[in-house]
C-alpha cells in the first residue's frame, strides 16, 4: 500500500505517517509505503496554489490513498474548504488514488467547537465521496471517557504523542479495513522540539521524534477507539 499525506503540522507532528505505516505492516505483514507533503501552518489552498508538488507526487506516485488535512485552527469553514479539496479529490479520480479526509479537532480549551468541526467535515466527505477519519469526535469521546489520557501537545493544540497514537492506528484501521489492531505494538513516537530564544515555536526548525514504549493499558484502550471511531461508535 502507497499512502501520500498532504497537510500542515497536524499530519507530520509525531512523526505520524511513519508510525501509522508501521502498524499498518503490523496489521497486513506486507511493506507500506508513504510520502508527506506538509509544512507549518498551510491550508489546503496553499497545496493547491503550489499545484506541482502535489500533482507531480499523485501523477507518478501510484498511491492508492490520498490523506487531504486542511487547517485546524481556527477551525475553517466549508466555504474556506470545499474548493481546494475538489480540486484535489479531482485530481485523486483522475489517477485512481481514493481520498481520505483527515478532520481535524477541537483545541483542548475549545471541545464545544468539536460538533461544529465534525459536522463540516461529514458534509464534505459525503458531498466528495471520501474517506473520513473522525478525529474531532474520537478525541472528544476519549476526553470524556478517559480524562486521564493526555492527547495534547503542551500547546493544546497540536496532538501528543497518545493523541498521535490515535490517528495513525485510526488510519491503519481505515485503509486496512482490519477489524483487531491487536497487533499494532505499543510503541509511541515522541516529538521531541527544541526552540531557540525568541524562536516564534509555529516554525519548527529541529524535531526529532524518539521511539519509546508506550504504556500498554494506555494504547490498548486508543486501540479501541480507533476502531469504534472508523465505525462511527463515537459520533
Amino acid at each position: 500500500m502507497k499512502v501520500l499525506f498532504i497537510g500542515n503540522s497536524h499530519t507530520y507532528f509525531n512523526d505520524m505517517p511513519h508510525l501509522f505505516a508501521k502498524m499498518c505492516s503490523a496489521l497486513t505483514g506486507e511493506q507500506t509505503d508513504v510520502t508527506m507533503l506538509a509544512y507549518s501552518n498551510r491550508r489546503l489552498d496553499w497545496h493547491c496554489e503550489e499545484y506541482f508538488s502535489v500533482r507531480f507526487a499523485l501523477l507518478y506516485g501510484q498511491y492508492d490513498y490520498c490523506v487531504i488535512q486542511q487547517f485546524g485552527h481556527p477551525v475553517p469553514s466549508i466555504g474556506e474548504t470545499e474548493p481546494p479539496l475538489e480540486k484535489l479529490v479531482r485530481f485523486c479520480e483522475r489517477v485512481g488514488t481514493k481520498p481520505v479526509l483527515y478532520m481535524t479537532w477541537a483545541k483542548r480549551d475549545e471541545s464545544e467547537k468539536a460538533e461544529l468541526i465534525s459536522g463540516i467535515y461529514r458534509t464534505l466527505a459525503e458531498r466528495h465521496h471520501t474517506l473520513l477519519a473522525p478525529f474531532a469526535e474520537s478525541f472528544e469521546a476519549l476526553r470524556t471517557d478517559h480524562p486521564e489520557i493526555d492527547l495534547y501537545w503542551f500547546d493544546g493544540s497540536h496532538a501528543s504523542p497518545y493523541g498521535d497514537y490515535l490517528i495513525a492506528a485510526t488510519f491503519a484501521a481505515l485503509l486496512t479495513e482490519r477489524v483487531d489492531l491487536s497487533a499494532i505494538p505499543d510503541t509511541i513516537l515522541d516529538f521531541r522540539v527544541r526552540f531557540q530564544k525568541g524562536q516564534d515555536p509555529k516554525a519548527i526548525e529541529d524535531a526529532a521524534a524518539i521511539e519509546k514504549p508506550g504504556d500498554p493499558n494506555i494504547t490498548s484502550i486508543l486501540r479501541d477507539y480507533a476502531l469504534r471511531s472508523v465505525r462511527g461508535e463515537t459520533v
